[in-house]
């Protein structure tokens, strides 16, 4: 018997108002970009912060998130990370920002520039994979 191998669970969601915005950046980028790469690194008073960045291509290993017309490039490295996190885009009286809406974030310091995040574990990637996706 050939088992089909289990679907891999969308590391990220991407709310209508972070496409819209995303394909309004994207289309104004030169050169011009295949996709957002987004990530975390260390740093900041909390201990991490969010990436993100223009990739003018796209590799075969990327894991490659394409929601709503637009292509998010997740980072290797930040995948526990952000597993199960919702990006959007919130414009406020004095803002616009990308806003990341992540279930592993513990906490963030005062400035809203730094995160700290708790990596998902596995049994939460088991679980995940058994979902099915949301519309």
């Amino acid at each position: 018997m050939n088992a089909s191998p289990r679907p891999r669970p969308q590391v990220m969601r991407i709310t209508d108002a972070a496409a819209t915005r995303l394909r309004q950046i994207m289309s104004r980028s030169t050169p011009p970009a295949a996709a957002v790469r987004v990530g975390v690194r260390n740093g900041g008073c909390a201990g991490m912060s969010y990436t993100m960045d223009y990739a003018t291509e796209i590799a075969p290993t990327d894991d490659v998130v394409e929601d709503k017309g637009v292509k998010v490039i997740v980072d290797p490295k930040a995948i526990l990370f952000l597993l199960g996190t919702e990006m959007d885009f919130k414009t406020e009286k004095l803002s616009a920002q990308f806003v990341f809406n992540n279930p592993n974030q513990t906490s963030a310091c005062g400035c809203g520039e730094s995160v700290a995040i708790t990596p998902a574990q596995a049994e939460a990637l088991e679980k995940d994979a058994g979902a099915s996706p949301q519309a």
